[in-house]
């Protein structure tokens, strides 16, 4: 092959020749890569415009995409790759292998890097084994996918385009990498979204990847992380129970670092935030059903909905005695009956009391001084109550004359 590179000249080596345009049909030689218009679009061909009076014919098959629709149209320009002369027609084709007249040249697609259509024959150690122009060849796992093949038995059978890494021993040794292309065509797509994507925009996505921690979506193109906080509203006990990969899903953009190529999404603010309703679906002094979602030291958290989480503080969970650990008295899991004693709305905070408490007054305390998180707790307590014009009685006064005392 170098010999005969060497006696045609360097003027028509394949390098050469494939880095312009068609000038000549009488000069052109397999794989010799053009650029083209479309002019045409027939039902079994797509007819191209070389420049000049030369045309050139396409299989309409290689241009459809996975729903079966046509990715060109008549004006676009597009690059292909010479395979035979049939009478007075020119065939091309977008990917070298696609036709009998490339067998014979596959060493100047690995030289001038030309994509390859191969069939992947069977899986062997290490990769597998795939058939290029009626020549063996090996795909590694790694240079299969994006990501690390889990089941490799999906690829076998299937038509794809490679791309040579390397070619040895005049072609009894051809390694391939299907990855190469795929992180090139991903390139291409992330600098379209660089160019129209923003933070906060709502797009579709497919999971990829569910992990611990959360769940990778790709965009098309693009991918990023949905951490497992923009998952849903709620607390999220099993990620897995919610997503999968192959979902498809829309998601919102969170964050943007094109520098260190990190992205972020949120499943969750595409969803309802049932913040919004709080007050009319969980008035002050109401009395509703939670259930026991987390147990702290210094209190239980009550879910009412998911999404909407309530502190129940363990000042008011021992019914007027000292605890000292909720799990005393309520276990997580339980269902609980409680009621809204205040709503930050700002932080998105719920602040309960037993619905059996008093509604006019704290609980009955002992001599002992009360904890920083109780005090600031019943201090909560009393500014919602003046807020609302409520009066405390008599016993609610004497102990916010105490708590003065205390401070002077």
């Amino acid at each position: 092959m170098a010999s005969e590179n060497n006696n045609t000249g360097q003027a028509n080596s394949f390098a050469q020749l494939f880095e312009g345009d068609f000038t000549s049909p009488e000069k052109m030689e397999p794989g010799q890569q053009v650029h083209a218009t479309v002019v045409r679009l027939g039902k079994e061909w797509i007819f191209l415009d070389l420049g000049g009076k030369s045309e050139g014919i396409l299989a309409r098959s290689e241009l459809l995409d996975q729903e079966g629709n046509l990715t060109v149209k008549e004006g676009d320009r597009l690059q292909a790759y010479f395979l035979s002369a049939r009478g007075s027609e020119l065939l091309f084709t977008t990917k070298l292998g696609a036709g009998p007249a490339a067998q014979a040249h596959l060493e100047e697609a690995f030289h001038s890097g030309v994509p390859v259509e191969g069939h992947v024959e069977k899986e062997i150690k290490g990769g597998f084994e795939v058939k290029v122009a009626g020549s063996r060849a090996f795909c590694p796992y790694s240079q299969m996918a994006l990501r690390r093949v889990e089941q490799p038995e999906q690829f076998v059978g299937q038509h794809l385009a490679f791309r040579i890494a390397e070619f040895k021993e005049n072609g009894r040794n051809i390694i391939l990498s299907r990855r190469a292309l795929l992180e090139e065509e991903r390139q291409k797509q992330k600098e379209v979204w660089r160019q129209s994507l923003e933070v906060g925009q709502t797009v579709k996505g497919t999971i990829t990847s569910v992990r611990d921690f959360g769940a990778f979506v790709d965009i098309g193109g693009l991918e990023g992380l949905i951490p497992i906080s923009e998952i849903s509203w709620g607390r999220v006990e099993d990620i897995r129970g919610l997503l999968r990969e192959g979902q498809e899903v829309e998601v919102a953009v969170a964050k943007l670092d094109w520098d260190h190529d990190r992205f972020s999404f949120s499943l969750k603010e595409t969803l309802p935030d049932p913040w919004q309703e709080i007050r009319s679906k969980y008035p002050e002094g109401s009395v509703q059903t939670g259930r026991v979602a987390r147990l702290t030291d210094f209190g239980a958290f009550v879910t009412l909905e998911p999404g909407i989480n309530g502190l129940l503080h363990i000042s008011n969970l021992g019914g007027g005695r000292k605890i000292n650990h909720p799990r005393e008295v309520v276990q997580e899991g339980e269902a609980l009956e409680v009621r809204i004693d205040a709503i930050d709305e700002e932080k998105k905070r719920l602040s309960l009391m037993p619905a059996a408490a008093p509604e006019k007054a704290p609980a009955k305390q002992s001599g002992r001084k009360k904890s920083p998180a109780a005090e600031e707790n019943y201090r909560q307590y009393v500014k919602e109550k003046g807020k609302s014009g409520g009066t405390m009685g008599t016993l609610g006064d004497l102990l916010k004359s105490k708590l003065e005392e205390k401070k002077k």
